[in-house]
């Protein structure tokens, strides 16, 4: 073999070289995520929410578990701009640092999905042998509902911050993996993979060099979605008693409270649901702008 021929497994090796600062945003993709309006409306209010639960300290100054009773059902006003809630504590201060916890489980289920769905993904798919039991595995776990199966290992684990995390992570992992798992599936058998084999690079360096960096585009998509999903899905069973122990705010939590005064105090479960509601929303609209943008089909199809 030629040593023109032996290098040509080799092309990402580019990547080793140090990157240029700024090089992302002069990107053709990075072009069109800006142009791309349901992305930017996304992106902002995302951007606001997540603003919102990291400044929470700065925003509202009141304890969110601080009690007040003479002060219990007053309506939204300039010194309660969200009202208060049975207890007389302030709808504002609750909801901002519910949005810190909601969004810091969905951050977990996020970083989860993201390690062990690309390790059990990029297993199955380069390696022939664990292809088969562990997409059978993730084929059980994937038979049950997701809710169904979050709220039944939640119930086991007793109800806890790192409960949902825990339980949310098992519902997704599996579906994550299978995502990776199609798009290994596919550059594995690529040109540039067979080169570097021949070449002889061991699998190691093939898998985390050529192959992974080739997958990213369907993996960034999916865990866009997973993080609506997780965040949608701890509301649920923070509802049902299964998430962050009260009185610890989170926004699922706030909304199963006020669900007994909806009609003296409508705003104790309007006003999460609200936010929750535009938190999802947020999520969906960033997770369409990425696939519209970097789903090479979809390319193809608009070019």
């Amino acid at each position: 073999m030629t040593e023109a021929s032996s290098n040509i497994g080799y092309a990402p090796e580019l990547d080793e070289t140090p990157p240029q600062p700024w090089a992302f945003w002069r990107t053709d993709t990075f072009q069109r995520l800006i142009r791309h309006r349901a992305f930017m409306v996304g992106a902002v209010l995302f951007a606001i929410v997540a603003l919102v639960g990291a400044l929470a300290p700065l925003i509202t100054s009141v304890d969110p578990n601080a009690l007040s009773i003479r002060n219990k059902f007053k309506p939204p006003s300039w010194e309660y701009p969200f009202g208060t809630d049975n207890f007389g504590r302030s709808q504002l201060s609750r909801v901002v640092y519910g949005a810190r916890l909601s969004l810091g489980i969905g951050l977990g289920v996020l970083v989860l999905n993201a390690v062990f769905g690309v390790l059990l993904g990029a297993a199955a798919g380069y390696v022939r042998k664990l292809d088969g039991p562990l997409m059978r595995v993730a084929d059980a776990f994937m038979a049950f509902p997701a809710i169904l199966l979050a709220i039944g290992i939640a119930a086991a684990l007793g109800p806890s911050s790192m409960t949902a995390v825990i339980a949310i992570s098992v519902v997704y992992i599996p579906r994550t993996a299978r995502i990776v798992r199609a798009s290994v599936l596919v550059v594995r058998e690529m040109e540039f993979v067979q080169a570097a084999l021949a070449s002889g690079a061991t699998h190691y360096r093939i898998v985390r060099k050529h192959v992974l960096p080739n997958c990213m585009a369907p993996l960034i998509v999916q865990l866009s979605f997973i993080f609506a999903y997780a965040v949608l899905t701890e509301a649920v069973l923070s509802f049902l008693g299964l998430g962050a122990a009260p009185p610890a705010p989170t926004w699922g939590n706030i909304i199963a409270e006020g669900r007994t005064y909806m009609r003296e105090a409508e705003w104790i479960t309007l006003i999460p649901g609200i936010v929750l509601a535009v938190t999802v929303l947020s999520l969906n609209l960033l997770g369409d702008g990425l696939r519209d943008v970097l789903d090479p089909r979809l390319k193809v199809q608009q070019g």
